[in-house]
C-alpha cells in the first residue's frame, strides 16, 4: 500500500482522533522502545566522598522559560485529541501542579480541526493552574501538505489559548512523518514558515524533536530562527518510527510497516544532542531515553536545563494516580541522591560536576568534533 496526494484527507477530524487514540494505545503497550541506548550508562558521575550539604537541603528547583519549577521535570507532550486521552491528561497535570513541575501537551491538530475535542487538552490548566504548561502544534503543519492546508496564525494562538500555556512547542516529527501510512511530507519552506511563527508568537516558543535527536549544526540553526529553548527529543527512548510502523503494519501499509522497521533506531542518542545543543547557549530539555533520576543528573551534567519523561509517566498515569505518584516521588529522590553524592547544594551545580564519559557515547562524541565544547571541565 502506498499513499499518493489525494487518497487521504488527513485533515478530517475523526481521521487525527482515530490516530491519536492509536499513538496512545500502541505507545503505552507496544513494543516501541528504541534499540538504540540514549546514551546514560557511558556517562558517569565522580562521587564526591564528603558531601557539601544535607540530602534533604539539596534544592531540585530550576528556571526554565522564565518560571520558576521545583524540580527540573517537564512531564513530556503525550496525548489529547481523543476522549479517552482526557483522564490521561488530567492526572499528569495534577501531578505536575503537585510537585510544581512543567507538563506539555499532545499535538493540538485533533483539537483545532474540531473544537469538541478542546476538553481534552484544556482540562490540564483547569487542574494546574499554576503549571508551567507547553502548547503543541507539528512543524509539518506549518505548510501546505497533501492533508491540508497550513496552520494560520489564528489557530496557532488558539492552541496557546486553549491550555492558557506559558509557552509553544513546535515538534520536529519528519521522522515519524516519513513512515505514517497518512504522513505529512513535504518540508520546502519550512523555515520561513517557523520564523514568522516565533517572531510573531505572544509566549516563547521550544523547538521540540520527538526522538531523532539534535546535531549540532541544526541545534544553532534553531537558534538563529529565535527559538526561546531545544527539547532534543533524542534517540534512546520511545521510537516513534516503531510506534507508526506498528500502526502501518494493522493498516496493511507494508510501505510504512517497512520503512518504520528499518529506521527504528534511527536519529542521535539524547546524550549526545543534549552536549550538542547546549553550545547554543540555550536552555536544553533532554528527553529520549530518561527513566530515572540518576539519567537526570547526568544529562543535567552534560548541559540540560531540565529533563523531559514520557512513556513512563504515561503507563503510570494510565495504572493509576498512586502509582503515577510514586513514580515521581523515586524519581525526585534519585536525582537529588545524585546531586548529594556529587557534592551539589542546588542541581543547578551538576553542570559543573566532574565526569567521565566512555563508549559508544564518547566515539560520537569525538567523531562530531563535540568532545572539547563540554567535556574539557
Amino acid at each position: 500500500m502506498t499513499r499518493s496526494d489525494t487518497e487521504l484527507d488527513d485533515a478530517a477530524p475523526d481521521v487525527v482522533e482515530r490516530r491519536k487514540g492509536e499513538h496512545l494505545q500502541v505507545a503505552s503497550t507496544g513494543d516501541v522502545n528504541s534499540r538504540t541506548g540514549p546514551g546514560w550508562p557511558d556517562v558517569r558521575l565522580v562521587h564526591c566522598a564528603l558531601p557539601i550539604a544535607d540530602l534533604y537541603a539539596i534544592d531540585l528547583s530550576v528556571e526554565l522559560l522564565g518560571r520558576r519549577l521545583r524540580a527540573p521535570l517537564v512531564i513530556a507532550a503525550m496525548t489529547g485529541g481523543h476522549r479517552m486521552a482526557s483522564e490521561v491528561n488530567r492526572r499528569l497535570a495534577v501531578a505536575a501542579e503537585r510537585h510544581g513541575l512543567a507538563m506539555g501537551l499532545g499535538s493540538q491538530r485533533a483539537a483545532l480541526r474540531n473544537p469538541d475535542l478542546a476538553q481534552t487538552y484544556g482540562v490540564a490548566r483547569r487542574v494546574a493552574p499554576n503549571a508551567l504548561l507547553i502548547a503543541n502544534v507539528g512543524a509539518p503543519q506549518l505548510i501546505d501538505q497533501a492533508s491540508g492546508a497550513a496552520l494560520q496564525a489564528t489557530e496557532l494562538m488558539e492552541s496557546v489559548r486553549m491550555i492558557e500555556a506559558d509557552a509553544l512547542a513546535i515538534h520536529l516529527n519528519f521522522l515519524e512523518e516519513s513512515v505514517q501510512t497518512e504522513g505529512d511530507r513535504r518540508a520546502g519552506g519550512i523555515r520561513e514558515a517557523i520564523r514568522a511563527v516565533v517572531a510573531t508568537a505572544r509566549v516563547p516558543v521550544v523547538a521540540k524533536e520527538t526522538g531523532a535527536g539534535i546535531s549540532s549544526q541544526v541545534a544553532e540553526e534553531l537558534r538563529t530562527l529565535g527559538f526561546a529553548a531545544i527539547d532534543v527529543g533524542g534517540l534512546g527512548g520511545t521510537s516513534f518510527s516503531a510506534v507508526e510502523a506498528i500502526r502501518a503494519a494493522a493498516a496493511g501499509d507494508w510501505r510504512g510497516a517497512r520503512i518504520g522497521e528499518v529506521f527504528r533506531d534511527w536519529g542521535i542518542p539524547t546524550a549526545v544532542s543534549v552536549v550538542a545543543a547546549s553550545a547554543t547557549g540555550l536552555p536544553i530539555i533532554a528527553t529520549g531515553g530518561i527513566r530515572s533520576g540518576l539519567d537526570a543528573a547526568k544529562a543535567m551534567a552534560l548541559g540540560a536545563t531540565a529533563v523531559g519523561v514520557a512513556r513512563p509517566l504515561l503507563i503510570a498515569a494510565l495504572e493509576s494516580e498512586g502509582a503515577l505518584e510514586r513514580w515521581i516521588e523515586g524519581f525526585l529522590e534519585e536525582l537529588r541522591v545524585a546531586a548529594f553524592l556529587t557534592g551539589c547544594r542546588s542541581v543547578a551545580e551538576l553542570a559543573a560536576v566532574p565526569r567521565a564519559v566512555t563508549g559508544d557515547t564518547r566515539r560520537w562524541l569525538d567523531d562530531l568534533g563535540y568532545s572539547q565544547r563540554k567535556l574539557s571541565g
